[in-house]
């Protein structure tokens, strides 16, 4: 089993704090996301980690990890920094993550206990978090269904809390086979949708080709920074749990 970590992007949102460096190198409480990210796979036994690089590649090396490289970081989507590491995806049973977001490796574990060949990681209480982000949790979720343990729907303008049934977290599990049915996909979309592809549009034409796509419940601990507000936040909410006072769900938090 592999663990691989999307880590291409810039992170235009979070300002003049990726101007030098990719995303997943920003600190919160104490480390990188990246940092976090690789401590909570290794927590849950992957130790076999690969970083696929794109802007400001050369600040993502060592010895830490493997890394592959998405050369058309700025004209493509994340579902191309996903195929760049195709070589992993075919071969070996692999657990996704983007590098924006923190999670307690509990996260982890769950996403490996499914049997499935496309598994994703979803937050029941997501609301309490978007609602803490956003003004109006509406404002940036998308439409979030599923039934006994399968995913039915994703990725659609949500007109009411009750179309989305929890998270989507940027956590997936794909074993070689469920790497096929992606493979196939993208050989029948055009060069330009392929590169334009986001993840949760992947998701939802699986979904017309008749794909199962297993779902994964998690309960907070964990959290997305998609903007330097989201880290002040964060931040924040962390100082105020010191001590065990005013305990956040979301805190991914583990050592």
């Amino acid at each position: 089993m592999k663990g691989i970590i999307l880590a291409a992007g810039r992170g235009s949102r979070m300002g003049s704090l990726t101007d030098t460096k990719p995303k997943c190198l920003t600190e919160i409480a104490g480390k990188t996301l990246l940092d976090w990210q690789m401590s909570a796979m290794r927590h849950a036994g992957l130790h076999d980690l690969v970083v696929v690089r794109g802007y400001r590649s050369e600040e993502l090396s060592g010895n830490r990890y493997e890394v592959v490289d998405n050369l058309r970081w700025n004209e493509t989507n994340m579902v191309m920094s996903l195929a760049a590491a195709s070589d992993h995806l075919e071969n070996f049973v692999c657990t996704v993550s983007y590098a924006d977001i923190a999670y307690h490796p509990d996260a982890i574990r769950a996403l490996q206990s499914s049997n499935e060949d496309l598994a994703i990681a979803y937050d029941e209480d997501w609301v309490s978090l978007w609602s803490e982000r956003f003004r109006d949790p509406l404002e940036d979720a998308e439409t979030f269904r599923h039934r006994d343990g399968q995913l039915l729907e994703i990725g659609k303008k949500a007109n009411s809390l009750n179309e989305i049934e929890g998270q989507y977290m940027g956590l997936l599990r794909f074993s070689p086979q469920g790497w096929a049915h992606i493979s196939a996909l993208l050989s029948a979309i055009s060069a330009n949708d392929r590169d334009q592809l986001d993840m949760t549009s992947l998701l939802a034409l699986l979904l017309e080709r008749g794909v199962r796509i297993g779902t994964v419940p998690v309960s907070g601990r964990w959290c997305e920074v998609d903007s330097e507000r989201d880290l002040e936040l964060y931040q924040s909410r962390i100082k105020q749990t010191v001590g065990g006072h005013r305990p956040w769900h979301h805190d991914w938090r583990w050592d």
